[in-house]
This record gives structure tokens, sequence and C-alpha cells, in this order.
């Protein structure tokens, strides 16, 4: 008998974006109140077409007539999309280095949290929000379209973690170029990772180059933590790099000394981001204090850009 695979733990659940969500409304009420015109134009939501439920969408939404055609498997609702002045496009690694981690959390959890709180507070100002994956090289990205609503931000973090509903981006040569390419309008355009890869400094200029026409800033997932591993008897330990598949022999202080070496790594990714005129911020595995500053930097730049 198939023993049925277990579900794997998401990245960040329904309650951690709920409390995102509450956490965005107090602190942009805060910020916003009295200081800033209506970020929606129109007379309200325009009826965009049909779509298969996902999670996180409202019961008002579904489209019970339709539903029924398909008996419930899945149920259908409607799509609406509300007029905006602004796009997110969230560009997230989904390389494999960041599926790892120690104590049962990983990098990638850190991502999730990047993604769900820039998206709520997308969601706060009524703005589309979209999503861009890429590995390890960029040698695969993928996408999903922008679109209003709690439901897409859900969506998009499901998509992150499975791959779900993503569509394949057509490279273009560079990777300025094909990020560029996919978005239709000028964006906001937040790239999550810890930038432990080669070719950082190809990366960061053409980061430049894309920021010349969208507004571009990083948001560095603080991911030395993952590199705290217990203490070893042992003088040699084999490693292996995820990304390749290929070993190597290191010393136990070499293995000691990894949490160090990948803080110096992205201290320096940041001053060199900064030096070619790129806006960054460090997400930390504190929650609390790393959501609410990803929060105010994004209200801020959201604000600034808006006016």
């Amino acid at each position: 008998m198939k023993v049925p695979a277990e579900e794997p733990e998401p990245l960040i659940n329904l309650s951690q974006v709920s409390e995102i969500e509450l956490l965005i409304v107090k602190m942009m009420g805060q910020v916003t109140t009295g200081e800033h015109r209506s970020r929606s134009k129109g007379s309200g939501f325009d009826y965009v077409g049909l779509r298969d439920w996902q999670p996180g969408d409202r019961a008002s939404s579904i489209d019970w007539p339709q539903s029924t055609l398909r008996n419930f498997s899945p149920f259908v609702v409607r799509e609406y999309a509300q007029p905006s002045t602004a796009t997110v496009a969230a560009v997230a690694d989904t390389s494999l280095s960041t599926r790892c981690g120690i104590d049962g959390v990983s990098i990638a959890a850190a991502v999730a949290r990047a993604i769900a709180t820039i998206g709520m507070s997308a969601v706060f100002f009524q703005d589309m929000f979209g999503l861009i994956t890429f590995d390890a090289g960029f040698r695969r990205v993928q996408a999903l379209r922008p679109h209003v609503g709690k439901g897409q931000v859900i969506h998009c973090l499901d998509a992150y973690q499975t791959g779900a509903g993503l569509q394949e981006v057509k490279h273009a040569g560079a990777i300025s170029q094909t990020i560029a390419g996919f978005l239709r309008r000028t964006s906001l355009v937040p790239v999550i990772s810890d930038f432990l890869f080669d070719g950082i400094d190809d990366v960061i200029h053409e980061l430049v180059l894309l920021n010349s026409i969208h507004d571009v800033f990083l948001v560095v997932i603080d991911s030395g933590f993952a590199f705290h591993v217990p203490d070893v008897h042992a003088e040699w330990i084999s490693v292996v790099d995820v990304e390749s598949g290929q070993s190597r022999i290191a010393s136990r202080d070499t293995i000691a000394d990894l949490a160090n070496r990948t803080a110096s790594w992205q201290d320096e990714v940041e001053r060199k981001a900064r030096e070619a005129d790129l806006d960054v911020l460090r997400f930390g595995v504190d929650e609390a204090r790393s959501t609410l500053s990803l929060v105010r930097f994004t209200a801020e730049r959201r604000l600034r850009k808006a006016s």
C-alpha cells in the first residue's frame, strides 16, 4: 500500500498573515491619516472575469451558478480589479539554498514573511501586487501577474512555496530586461533574497539598470542564523552544496565561522548596493522588529512614490 506523502508545513500560515495585516492597518492608520489622497480613481471595482477559488478569497465572491456547473470542484469566484495608482512586484529568491535552515526555521520562511508584509501593505493602499521568482543564477524566472486583494497575496505566498500558478517568463538575455519585459507598467520592485550567490556585482549592475525604469530596492534576508551549526568533535567535516551537489571537506573551525562569514558577505552586498544608489533593508529572524521595519520602509517608499 502506498502511503500518501505528507503535506509540507507552510512557510507562513494564514494566522500569521492576518497578524501582519492587523499590524499594517494599525501602523498605516497612524502614518497616513490625513496625509495622502485616495489611492484609487474611478467609481469602484471593475469586473474582470471568473477564476478558480484560492485560499483567502471571500465567500461573497463565489459565483454559485458557475460553481454548481463544476459540481463545486473547485468553487468559482468572480474577480474584480480596482483602479490603482501603483503596482508592486516582489522579486523573490526560490533557490534551493533558501530552503535550508536550522531548528525548523528556513531562510525561505523569512522570504515568505517579507512577501506577505509587502503584499499586505499593497492591499492597504489598494495597489496591485504580483510575484516574480528566480532560482540560482536566474536560470528560471517565473511569475504571477499583479492583481488587487488579500486573496492575491495568499495566492502569491502559495506560489512561492509550491510553484502553483506560476507562468514562465521568457528570458530576454539580461536580468533587467527579463524582469522589465514582464512588467507592463512602472512598478515598485522589492528584490528579496539572502544574496548568497556568485556574480553579485553583475546582479547589482542589472538591478541598477532596472531601477532606471522601475523603483527597485533590496530586502536582504539575514541568514547567518542558518549557519550556526552545533559543536562537533570531528576535526574535518564533509559538507554538500545543495545548489550544485558538490561536496568538500572543511575544518571544524571553518564550519564554526560560517555565520560570521555570511554576515560579512551580506554587509558587503549592502555596501555595494548602496554605492550603486540602491536602497537596502535588512530583514532578520526577529519577526516583530523586521516586520515593523519593512512596514515603515514600504509605507514611506509608497507614499514618496505616489506624491
